[in-house]
């Protein structure tokens, strides 16, 4: 495989990250599989990578099984705060968000939710996030927290005029003006809209239709009191606690892992 100094100034994005990854691995004697989920995002319906037959080109290397040296390496016992500082990033729109609850005066553990909204975005998966992060907080925080955090990615859609909050005219920009949420966007709204926690949920999207700026800079340890307080970390630290969700926390520590 040509390697990134030899490619044509033609060669497809495909073609450059290839490139790029073979040169690591022969960099650092490590073969990394992408994710199927990966290689779907990037269109490519196409086989997975053969480990035998890129270890067979590269006889010294082996699959990538520990930690990834591209990152920064995880305490033994990671913590929330390690997520922030080593996984997440940039969290600055979670810490403003987070920022203007608390300046809102909202109970701590809405603070948290604010805090916590994107981190399906920030460290896991962008789709669905609302429903993917809730989940992976799910077995640490109060249960309204969680309710919360799933239902903003519906409640964003929709207006209300009650507490001022418009469709997001990003939105428009994004998505074009015709775009109509997916069925079961629709469908989750109307049981939100009456439960008996909608306006949690309704004060994360107060909370996060503002939380854009690029001046305002806020730091993790403003927040550090309110997650030991509301979050309950497990002895073992995030992703070997025997959770429910513990084997996600371990995906984002090892996100390159083969098996």
């Amino acid at each position: 495989m040509p390697d990134t100094n030899t490619l044509s100034s033609t060669a497809s994005m495909s073609e450059r990250a290839d490139a790029l990854e073979d040169k690591m691995a022969r960099d650092l004697d490590l073969i990394v599989i992408k994710s199927r989920l990966h290689m779907w995002a990037e269109g490519d319906l196409g086989p997975s990578p053969n480990a035998g037959l890129l270890k067979r080109d590269n006889p010294n290397a082996t699959v990538m099984m520990g930690d990834d040296p591209r990152l920064p390496k995880m305490p033994e016992k990671p913590t929330l705060v390690d997520f922030f500082r080593h996984r997440f990033g940039p969290a600055m729109h979670l810490l403003q968000s987070a920022h203007h609850a608390r300046k809102n005066g909202l109970p701590e553990k809405l603070v948290l939710a604010c805090l916590l909204h994107d981190i399906a975005v920030v460290g896991f998966i962008r789709g669905d996030h609302g429903y993917w992060g809730a989940q992976l907080i799910e077995p640490y925080v109060d249960e309204e927290v969680t309710w919360a955090i799933r239902a903003h990615q519906v409640l964003r859609f929709y207006p209300d005029e009650s507490v001022g909050y418009e469709y997001p005219a990003a939105y428009v920009a994004l998505f074009g003006e015709d775009y109509k949420v997916d069925p079961y966007i629709e469908e989750d709204y109307k049981r939100m809209r009456n439960h008996k926690w909608y306006m949690s949920s309704r004060l994360i999207t107060m909370n996060d239709i503002y939380s854009f700026d690029p001046n305002l800079h806020v730091e993790l340890d403003e927040f550090v009191d309110i997650i030991g307080r509301n979050f309950r970390q497990p002895e073992q630290g995030l992703g070997y606690d025997n959770s429910p969700t513990a084997h996600m926390w371990r995906a984002m520590i090892r996100p390159s892992k083969y098996l």
